[in-house]
């Protein structure tokens, strides 16, 4: 069924099993003096373990001051190689092939996450659009140090086993900081022209394969246009991937972007998949070497195609691989409906990363608890009530079955999902869709019964002698104070609207302009109706991860919704919505449709029901407080675990 993706490639003597690869991510999983963690080690493991034929670990620092982040790997001495030697070794008895990336983040760093006395450094001082300095350039005997630093981190990468190194030339870290006239401004020979902006990473090549010999791979990741003025193109990066080839580079991975256009770099489900394989086609017909792509590709099929296309020889899928550690294990064994594929939110990774906290998936809790291990088999089986069956109560089902306990769901609607199944509605977001079949398919495989159309109560809890009881009975949305507010037959809620129940008018007002306010305005735009967004912060979409919030806006821009912050509703007429702008003008929006987003509040009816009968449960994700689905597939697959 897969022509291309499970054929094996040789290169300096490494034969790379299959075309799976997990890019470099960063984890925030190490130590903050750059060793390595088992909680690091055993994250990559699994990948191992799940097929993956060629995997490059996040950003191995070459000096103290280049952490983008407080935690992420080092090998800028020798006493970080022992810790960091165990990773190679768990790896390669799986039969994959490792390569250590290594980079310095120049500017694209904070004074927070580098050391105390340190301070950041680049090809010019000009300071990147996050962060909190202006960087101090690197003089030219300090750029020839550098280099030396480079070539040192790798040797140390050899010692630790590794198969190679992916110098990371992309994404607007150091390196890119020479390549690149946006940010390069030197009047030295590692400025001005073209030769003298690759410079740079052309001796960090020839430095490396001095140290390391012809039998170590050296991949380097390059951004093939960073959209933003004055910024590389794809002819400029065509340039650079001939030059660095001739430099002696043994393969080239294909990215784009930097830090301003970061919403490329981490593309959400607002951007199609493999949108930049044309990109890699384009620097595969100009070189020799074997070529990486990148963008959003979460599918074995679309991996596959990619490949048969010609655009590339290795297809990277970092974020899928987050999602689910075993894709390439269960395409082999034709396991399609196993796969559980990621859906671009970019909340737990993204999201979660930009904080300088550990990432998570949405999708995945396990991720980042590989070291756990696997949910060990119940001592007693004990039979359990789930009430819900939105991601939170199927984690439970999930984790609880797996453990072997006999578990039945309670589903007061049709269908599984929840308000999450709403949330696969707006556009962009159906992909969502896969992820509630994956847990559907999963409690079916497992023997989890699912009693659709069957609310869960205290009687039917007693009656079924159930040993443990579950509480995922998620919430609904409010209704604010607002005058007029009541028995209006224009007011509806996101909710109601998303699922059908509801045919929207000409005019519509949407009140709230947080994510979910502003994907419904998004669906209405689509629809052709004329929208407008009134929110009482100075921004909309707050609470959605930073490439979706910049896409989402983008969206509505392009689609003409109307957008009011900062503003305070005052009442809901007959005609529209009267609103108080911050300078304290009075406004009317008409609307013949006004729809209500301004969040969410827990169902409480059963744990109410419950206490009073003296059942003791536990309450997970939004039953116990209305939040963001992480907090939901994490509590559930928690409290289903730890029965």
């Amino acid at each position: 069924m897969f022509y291309h993706v499970f054929s094996p490639i040789t290169i300096k003597g490494h034969t790379i099993k299959n075309r799976f690869t997990v890019p470099a991510m960063v984890t925030n999983f190490c130590n903050e003096d750059g060793t390595a963690t088992e909680r690091y080690i055993a994250y990559h493991e699994a990948k191992a373990r799940g097929g993956w034929g060629l995997i490059i670990t996040e950003d191995y620092n070459v000096s103290p001051e280049g952490h983008g982040f407080s935690c992420t790997a080092g090998l800028w001495n020798d006493g970080q190689i022992e810790s960091h030697s165990k990773l190679p070794e768990r790896v390669h008895k799986y039969g994959a092939t490792i390569l250590a990336q290594i980079y310095h983040c120049g500017r694209q760093t904070a004074s927070d996450r580098i050391p105390e006395g340190c301070y950041t450094r680049s090809s010019s001082a000009i300071p990147c659009p996050f962060g909190d300095q202006i960087p101090v350039p690197l003089t030219t005997e300090e750029v020839r140090e550098m280099v030396k630093k480079y070539g040192d981190t790798a040797l140390r990468a050899k010692k630790c086993g590794f198969d190679g190194v992916e110098i990371h030339g992309a994404h607007g870290y150091l390196i890119t900081q020479f390549f690149s006239p946006y940010s390069n401004k030197r009047l030295d020979e590692y400025g001005g022209n073209f030769w003298n902006r690759t410079r740079f990473a052309r001796e960090i090549i020839q430095d490396v394969r001095e140290k390391c010999g012809d039998d170590f791979i050296i991949d380097m990741r390059i951004s093939a246009d960073e959209f933003v003025e004055g910024g590389l193109t794809i002819e400029d990066s065509k340039a650079i991937a001939i030059m660095m080839e001739n430099a002696g580079l043994d393969m080239i991975h294909v990215s784009v972007a930097n830090y301003l256009s970061v919403d490329y770099n981490i593309a959400s489900s607002f951007l199609p998949h493999g949108w930049f394989t044309d990109w890699a086609k384009q620097i595969k017909d100009v070189v020799s070497i074997p070529v990486v792509t990148v963008s959003r590709i979460n599918d074995p099929f679309l991996a596959d195609e990619i490949l048969a296309s010609g655009k590339a020889d290795f297809v990277a899928m970092g974020r899928a691989s987050l999602c689910d550690p075993d894709m390439p294990r269960k395409a082999k064994e034709s396991r399609f409906e196993d796969i559980r594929r990621c859906i671009g939110c970019n909340d737990g990774c993204e999201g979660v990363l930009f904080t300088n906290n550990p990432i998570t998936c949405v999708l995945n809790p396990q991720l980042g608890h590989e070291y756990e291990g696997e949910i060990p088999a119940a001592e007693k089986p004990l039979r359990v009530a789930i009430a819900g069956a939105g991601p939170a109560g199927l984690y439970a089902a999930i984790a609880a079955a797996r453990a072997g306990h006999k578990v039945t769901v309670f589903e007061k609607n049709d269908h599984n999902g929840g308000n999450f199944y709403t949330a696969a509605i707006p556009p962009t977001k159906g992909e969502i869709t896969d992820f509630l079949v994956w847990q559907r398919v999963q409690c079916e495989k497992l023997g989890v019964e699912i009693r659709y159309n069957e609310p869960a109560s205290a009687r039917l809890i007693k009656e079924g002698s159930f040993d443990k009881v579950i509480v995922a009975t998620g919430s609904h949305p409010s209704m604010p104070p607002i005058p007029g507010i009541k028995d209006n037959p224009n007011i509806t809620n996101a909710q109601d609207l998303l699922e059908g129940r509801i045919m929207p008018g000409t005019n519509c007002v949407v009140i709230g302009g947080g994510q979910v306010g502003a994907e419904t305005a998004h669906f209405l735009a689509q629809l052709l109706r004329n929208v407008t967004i009134l929110e009482m912060l100075p921004e909309i979409a707050k609470d959605a991860a930073l490439a979706v919030n910049w896409n989402l806006k983008a969206s509505l821009e392009k689609r003409k919704v109307s957008v009011h912050t900062s503003v305070r509703v005052l009442e809901i007429k007959e005609n529209g919505v009267l609103y108080e702008t911050a300078d304290g003008t009075q406004c009317l929006a008409p609307a013949d449709t006004i729809v209500i987003a301004t969040g969410y509040r827990s169902n409480e009816d059963l744990k109410k029901e419950l206490d009073e009968a003296g059942i003791p449960y536990t309450a997970v994700g939004d039953a116990v407080k209305a939040r963001k689905v992480t907090q939901a597939t994490h509590e559930g697959y928690e409290a289903g675990k730890n029965l």
